[in-house]
């Protein structure tokens, strides 16, 4: 089982990014995908979450109408598309998988996802 986040980079704010998260795993489509991030000196935090019973999304607010999470089962891939990217948006990003299971409230939490990826680090310049 393995994870794998790429797409990372250095870029201005205002421009965009997309992320990539391939995995290995049997069952893709049964998953939570989720995205993280953690920057230097804070404790990581969610930014989304994409449910595929449903097709239902998920965003912390601070990300709401910039980024967009997605899936491709088929591949078995998630993304990330990061839109007018802002200096606050510096931080390793992780992508991860937790149980299709798993309840709405507990996607928010990093403790629900039980598959990670090594993190990609995106830095966004002023």
């Amino acid at each position: 089982v393995q994870l794998q986040a790429s797409g990372g980079g250095l870029v201005q704010a205002g421009d965009s990014l997309r992320l990539t998260c391939a995995a290995s795993v049997q069952d893709f489509r049964s998953y939570v995908v989720g995205w993280f991030r953690q920057a230097p000196g804070k404790e990581r935090e969610f930014v989304a979450a994409f449910r595929n019973r449903g097709g239902t999304t998920y965003y912390t607010d601070s990300v709401k109408g910039r980024f967009t999470i997605s899936r491709d089962n088929a591949k078995g891939t998630g993304y990330l598309q990061m839109n007018s990217l802002k200096p606050e948006d510096t931080a390793i990003y992780y992508c991860a998988l937790a149980p299709g299971s798993t309840i709405t409230s507990s996607m928010y939490s990093a403790r629900a996802y039980k598959i990670w990826g090594q993190g990609t680090l995106v830095t966004v310049s002023s």
